[in-house]
C-alpha cells in the first residue's frame, strides 16, 4: 500500500472517529433532553409540601474513611441531619494512621459494643464495633486496612437495612438527597441501583456540613471540571438511563439493593474502579439470569464533592479512572454483543469500549499524526486545519449543549456572570484541557495493560480479594483471545 494511501486512510479514520463520538453523544443528548422534560414535569410536584410517611425503605449509609480526621466529624454531623424517615450511618475506619477513630469517639460519645453480625462478604478482620450513646443511628467500625472495596463490604455485613448508600467521607449531601434517590425504588420494584448527580463544590460555601451558597471556583482546572461533570451526568448517565444501559454509578453517591449486591459477591478487592465494576457485574448477572431489573439515574439528588485544583492530583485521578474503566470492561467483555445483552450489550458496552476504553489511542495518535504530518509536509494545510477544526468544533458542541441543558432544567448557578463564565469554559476546555485528558487516559490505558501483563500481583495498596460469585457463561474463543 502506498504511503499517501495510508495517510488518507488515517485521516479518514480520525475524522470518522470524531463524527461517531459526537453523533453518539448527541444521541444521548436528545434522549436526555426528552427524558428530562417529563422528569421536570414530575419534579414540579416537589414544590408541594412533603410529609415523610414512614413507609419509605430504610437506608444504611456507608462511609469508608481512611485518614479523614480533619473532616470526618463535620461529615457525620451533616449526615445526621438528612431529611429521611429512617436511616443508619456506619462509618468504617479502614485502618488509618491518623486520629480519625479518636475524633469520632470524642465527638459522638462512642462506646465499644460486642455486636453479632452475619459475615456474608469476606473482609479484613474487624477490630471493634462502636455505638454512639448520643446518636442511636450511628455506628463506627474499626477494621484492618483493606481498601475502599473491603471497607464497603464490611459496612454491608453490619448494615441492618435493605438498601445501602456508599458515600465518600469528604462529600456533602443535600438534605433531601435520600428522599429523592430512593424514588426509583418506589416507582419500580425491580430497581436494584440508582445513582444521583455529583457536582463540584469548589467555590461554594459550606456551613455545618451543608452547602449553603452555590458559587464558582477561581481555579481554572476546577472550572473546567464543572463543565465535565455537567456533560457526564446530564447527558451521559441521563441518556443511558431510560434504556436501562447505564454502566457507571459514581462511588461518591449511589443507592443499591443490598441482597442483590451480596448475591453477585459485593465489591471486588482486585480492581481500582470498584464502583463501575459492580454496576457492570450487576448488569451481566441479572441479564444472563433473565431477571427483570432496573439500574437507573435520577438527576435531582445531589452530592457535592471537592475537585482537584492541581495538575498532579488531577492527572492521578484521571489515570486511576481510566485503569478502573479498563478493568471493568475487560472483566465482563462477554456482555458485548451477546444475544442476551440487550441495550447494555449492543449499545452502551460497544460505545464505551470504542470511545472511552480504546478512544484515547485514536485521539492522541490522531492529533500527533496530523500535527507531525503537517510539520513535515505529508499532510496539507487544508487537511490539517479541517481535522483540527472538526475536533475542536465537535467538542465545543458537546460541552455547550451540556451547559444549555443544565440552564434550561436545574439552573443551579443563578448569577449571570456564573453563566457567562461556564459558557466560556465550555468553549475554552477544548483548547488543550480536553487533549490533556486524552493523554492522561492513554497513560492509564498503558498502565493497565502493563499491570495485567505482570506476574498477577494485586494493585499497589490493595488487599488481594476473592473472585466474584458470578459465573462466566456463554464465553467464546474470540472473547478469550480479547481478554
Amino acid at each position: 500500500m502506498r504511503m499517501d494511501t495510508i495517510i488518507q486512510v488515517c485521516e479518514w479514520l480520525f475524522l470518522l472517529y470524531l463524527l461517531g463520538l459526537t453523533g453518539g453523544y448527541l444521541m444521548l443528548d436528545i434522549i436526555a433532553a426528552v427524558h428530562l422534560r417529563s422528569y421536570m414535569e414530575e419534579r414540579a410536584l416537589a414544590s408541594l409540601p412533603y410529609g415523610i410517611t414512614g413507609f419509605e425503605p430504610q437506608i444504611s449509609l456507608l462511609v469508608p474513611a481512611y485518614n479523614e480526621e480533619a473532616t470526618i466529624a463535620a461529615s457525620v454531623r451533616s449526615l445526621l441531619q438528612l431529611s429521611y424517615s429512617e436511616f443508619e450511618i456506619i462509618v468504617i475506619n479502614d485502618g488509618g494512621k491518623d486520629r480519625t477513630l479518636d475524633v469520632l469517639i470524642t465527638e459522638f460519645d462512642l462506646i465499644p459494643f460486642p455486636e453479632a453480625y452475619d459475615t456474608r462478604l469476606t473482609t479484613k478482620p474487624i477490630r471493634t464495633v462502636y455505638h454512639s450513646t448520643s446518636h442511636p443511628n450511628l455506628r463506627v467500625v474499626d477494621k484492618e486496612n483493606g481498601g475502599k472495596a473491603d471497607a464497603l463490604n464490611a459496612g454491608i455485613n453490619l448494615s441492618r437495612y435493605p438498601l445501602f448508600c456508599g458515600i465518600d467521607a469528604d462529600s456533602i449531601l443535600q438534605r433531601d438527597s435520600l428522599r429523592l434517590v430512593v424514588q426509583p425504588f418506589l416507582d419500580n420494584p425491580h430497581t436494584v441501583a440508582c445513582g444521583g448527580t455529583v457536582r463540584v463544590a469548589n467555590g461554594c460555601e459550606v456551613t455545618n456540613g451543608f452547602l449553603t451558597k452555590v458559587g464558582l471556583p477561581t481555579n481554572p482546572l476546577a472550572l473546567f471540571q464543572i463543565v465535565e461533570y455537567l456533560r457526564a451526568f446530564l447527558f451521559g448517565r441521563l441518556g443511558w438511563s431510560p434504556i436501562n444501559a447505564m454502566l457507571i454509578i459514581s462511588g461518591a453517591f449511589g443507592l443499591f439493593h443490598k441482597d442483590t449486591v451480596v448475591g453477585v459477591g459485593g465489591y471486588r478487592h482486585d480492581t481500582i474502579g470498584e464502583d463501575m465494576e459492580l454496576v457492570v457485574r450487576l448488569h451481566r448477572h441479572l441479564r444472563f439470569s433473565g431477571k427483570p431489573y432496573r439500574i437507573t439515574f435520577t438527576p435531582d439528588p445531589v452530592c457535592w464533592t471537592e475537585a482537584p485544583e492541581d495538575l498532579k492530583t488531577l492527572r492521578n485521578q484521571r489515570v486511576r479512572w481510566q485503569r478502573g474503566l479498563c478493568e471493568s470492561l475487560t472483566k465482563h467483555l462477554v456482555l458485548m454483543c451477546h444475544p442476551r445483552g440487550g441495550a447494555i450489550g449492543w449499545m452502551a458496552f460497544p460505545f464505551m469500549a470504542i470511545f472511552e476504553w480504546l478512544g484515547p489511542v485514536v485521539e492522541v495518535f490522531g492529533y500527533v499524526f496530523v500535527s507531525i504530518g503537517f510539520l513535515v509536509g505529508f499532510v496539507s494545510f487544508k487537511t490539517w486545519l479541517t481535522l483540527l477544526l472538526a475536533a475542536i468544533s465537535l467538542g465545543i458542541l458537546l460541552s455547550v449543549s451540556a451547559f444549555f441543558l443544565e440552564e434550561i432544567s436545574f439552573h443551579v448557578y443563578p448569577r449571570l456572570q456564573h453563566m457567562f463564565l461556564l459558557f466560556l469554559c465550555a468553549i475554552l476546555e477544548n483548547f488543550g484541557y480536553r487533549q490533556l485528558n486524552s493523554y492522561w487516559k492513554l497513560v492509564g490505558l498503558y498502565q493497565w495493560h502493563g499491570a495485567r501483563r505482570g506476574p498477577g500481583a494485586p494493585w499497589p495498596g490493595k488487599a488481594p480479594g476473592k473472585p466474584a460469585n458470578s459465573t462466566q457463561p456463554f464465553t467464546s474463543p474470540w472473547l478469550v483471545y480479547c481478554v
